[in-house]
């Protein structure tokens, strides 16, 4: 499979190589005093960005449609979210420190889509015929990317407060901290997690009026939709939290990382569920 992928799908296996490697300069620019290393995490994160945006248009011009009807394409997709969210994340507060988290996250993106490799083109079935189905997933993988973020800055956050090392390089570092000042993590984590509640509500509103339209009911009690509501409701819990109860700190920082835990069932696990084949949105092996 590797060697087919290399050969026929060349910019498939060059997007993840780009994200491993910036996975790696930004590691290395956690230990260096120079700028260099995270010039080249950023520029190696960008060129895997540009690539993975090529591979997700050439499979819809080969497609014909929207790649995103199996978990492959998911997959990339998903990896494509984390990329560009991590890239404005990292302009928008001027740090590095997040890039090993988010590099990770889209090379085992990909390196997952890579065990589910789906060179077939099929066809959406009718259900997915529909004008709701890009925006609709389009909006739910940005959250999730927002939220895979989130749940990054938290470790961070974690290990800042157990680990001096980590917590340098929350301050003043070349590598990681562009701006010299030091890093609100809690607050970054709050704004990623915000912004990704948001995009869920969206999904969440979106996906019941395209139920309303292709089954008739506004919900259904599907598995999918289920677990969709229990991550709302997670997330929905961390704000009314925060903003109420004044949680902040480790507390904070756990429910972000089991909000994700929950993201990732609702995305990838429900397949185990007795209840998986009653539904018309989990995704299968291919």
């Amino acid at each position: 499979m590797l060697q087919y992928v290399l050969v026929e799908h060349p910019f498939f296996a060059l997007t993840s190589l780009l994200y491993l490697a910036a996975t790696l300069a930004y590691a290395v620019a956690w230990a260096s005093p120079h700028r260099l290393p995270g010039q080249a995490g950023t520029a190696l994160m960008v060129a895997g960005l540009a690539l993975n945006t090529a591979v997700i248009a050439g499979r819809w011009v080969e497609a014909g449609r929207a790649p995103f009807k199996s978990l492959f394409e998911s997959l990339v997709f998903f990896a494509f979210c984390i990329a560009l969210l991590y890239v404005i994340f990292e302009r928008l507060y001027r740090t590095r420190l997040f890039g090993v988290a988010a590099g990770l996250m889209t090379f085992g993106s990909m390196a997952y889509a890579l065990t589910k490799w789906d060179a077939e083109i099929v066809k959406l079935p009718p259900a997915l015929q529909s004008g709701w189905f890009v925006p609709h997933v389009m909006v739910y993988f940005i959250g999730y990317a927002a939220v895979a973020i989130a749940t990054g800055v938290a470790v961070v956050q974690l290990l800042a407060s157990r680990i001096p090392f980590v917590h340098r390089l929350t301050t003043m570092k070349a590598g990681s901290v562009l701006s010299g000042e030091p890093l609100d993590l809690d607050q970054i984590s709050y704004d990623a997690v915000r912004f990704g509640f948001i995009l869920l509500t969206v999904g969440l509103l979106v996906g019941s009026v395209w139920a309303k339209s292709a089954w008739g009911d506004f919900w259904v009690w599907d598995p999918k939709e289920n677990w969709s509501l229990v991550t709302w409701l997670v997330y929905g819990a961390y704000l009314h939290l925060r903003k109420v109860r004044g949680w902040r700190g480790d507390r904070a920082a756990w429910l972000a990382i089991i909000g994700f835990a929950v993201v990732m069932f609702t995305y990838l696990g429900i397949s185990m569920l007795p209840t998986a084949e009653e539904s018309a949105h989990v995704y299968t092996g291919t």
